[in-house]
């Protein structure tokens, strides 16, 4: 049986300074009076050859202290965040993937640097009710007890699997001048450093470079995500946050079962798909008004796809009430229950602008080059989001979930006992949430209105 995974979510931030050509094309202009650059230098393998690494002298802290409420907090402001933007980009009929966490892990790195008004307007964008001080360790310890599940023990099935992985990198223009306190919060909270790279000199270069580590990352699901002209002389530091999930089911679909059935689109029309069949086993299941919901364990049983069925013809006003609420609702509801499950196989992928989203979510600040304000990166240039863009694809089949996404932010400066089972058959539109239970954060969302 071939390899089924779950995989990456890669994010990638570009901030490109951009208001005019530096006079030297082989150093960027700085201001007198800066503080001299910061950060130990090392030497480490890296793609394409580039071997420098500038970090801080702190490690990673993996034992953060964090109030469990904090933690709890988090994982409500990610979830609100989840719905909110999902709201701003569900318009029209098509199939939807996207990686909320992505998202909201590329703007948080970015928020190390932020400073003023520019970080409360990202706070507020990203639902965020934590105070940035507050938010870095929040955030390292909830990756710490994400990446904890990937450990636990496991009944293994033979031919499954289950590997969790996220990696984080920064590439910064060689020279350049980061403060130590935005080097000491990635270091400490990410476990990220600055690999060296020369955008001035060799733009080609270093995009390939970054290319390169998207693509091992990402076990080569996303390829070429930063096309030629987007990395150019004026780019000073790239972001990136990938994470690698390959999962298999704890209950595999059987093969032999999967059969040609109808499925009805929102327009009313049907047509053929191929639907897997599960039988008899226990799900975390409930019927509420107007709704089936379903979740489907991962070979981890901390992982999960959660899977929403409104009723035929109920869609659209089920998609508009949904909440965080009336989520947590959902899932506190659910109990265990015998399912003779029905579910089409789907493979789709979803490019996402989510510049308007974000601004509308009250970021707009940031996208600004008059009033944004990230001068917690560096005192050399200012610098501006101008764009972010994200993508995401998965593929669903008897043996588990593949997925992977990647963000670009692209920043400029100006210039229960057994019964009766149950029976579900998803042959109409419904929603999806791959999720980490402990935390009930929401790595991936999306709809599929038609496999």
């Amino acid at each position: 049986m071939k390899k089924v995974m779950m995989a990456c979510l890669l994010i990638i931030i570009v901030l490109i300074s951009g208001c005019s050509q530096p006079t030297d094309a082989g150093e960027p202009t700085e201001p007198s009076g800066q503080e001299e650059p910061t950060g130990v230098i090392e030497e480490t393998d890296m793609p394409s050859g580039e071997t420098e690494l500038v970090k801080s002298s702190l490690g990673r802290e993996t034992s953060p202290q964090v109030d469990p409420e904090a933690l709890e907090t988090l994982s409500q402001s990610q979830t609100e965040f989840a719905l909110s933007f999902y709201d701003q980009i569900r318009n029209g009929t098509s199939n939807i993937i996207f990686s909320p966490f992505s998202i909201s892990l590329a703007l948080s790195m970015t928020l190390a640097g932020a400073e003023s008004t520019t970080e409360q307007a990202m706070l507020d964008g990203l639902k965020l009710t934590l105070s940035e001080t507050e938010l870095h360790a929040a955030i390292n310890a909830l990756l710490l007890e994400i990446e904890a599940s990937q450990n636990m023990d496991m009944e293994e099935v033979e031919g499954s699997q289950f590997e969790l992985n996220i990696a984080n990198s920064i590439w910064g223009q060689s020279g350049y001048d980061f403060k130590e306190a935005f080097l000491d919060t990635l270091a400490v909270n990410y476990g990220a450093g600055i690999y060296n790279v020369d955008f001035i000199q060799n733009p080609e270069t270093s995009r390939v470079a970054i290319n390169d580590w998207v693509e091992e990352e990402t076990q080569d699901k996303i390829q070429d995500l930063i096309p030629q002209g987007a990395i150019d002389s004026l780019t000073r530091l790239v972001l990136a946050n990938a994470i690698y999930f390959n999962g298999s089911w704890r209950y595999p679909f059987s093969e032999t079962q999967t059969a040609a059935a109808p499925f009805t689109t929102l327009d009313g029309s049907e047509i053929s798909v191929e639907m897997m069949k599960v039988m008899g086993e226990n799900f975390q299941y409930v019927e509420g008004e107007g709704f089936n919901a379903i979740a489907l364990p991962y070979l981890s049983p901390d992982f999960n796809m959660l899977i929403l069925v409104p009723e035929l013809g109920a869609y659209e006003g089920f998609e508009g009430s949904l909440s965080t609420q009336f989520l947590n609702e959902i899932i506190g509801d659910m109990s265990s229950e015998a399912v003779n499950l029905e579910m089409p196989k789907f493979d789709f992928e979803t490019t996402t602008n989510a510049t308007g989203p974000l601004k509308s979510l009250g970021m707009t600040e940031a996208f600004q080059s008059e009033t944004a304000d990230f001068s917690g990166i560096t005192g050399v240039e200012k610098l501006y989001i101008s764009e972010v863009l994200h993508k995401a694809t998965i593929t669903v089949d008897e043996e588990g979930t593949e997925a992977a996404a990647a963000t670009a932010v692209i920043m400029k400066i100006e210039s229960a006992m057994p019964g009766e089972p149950k029976s579900l058959v998803i042959d109409r539109p419904f929603l999806f949430f791959i999720q980490h239970q402990p935390t009930g954060s929401i790595l991936f969302m999306g709809r599929v209105t038609e496999p």
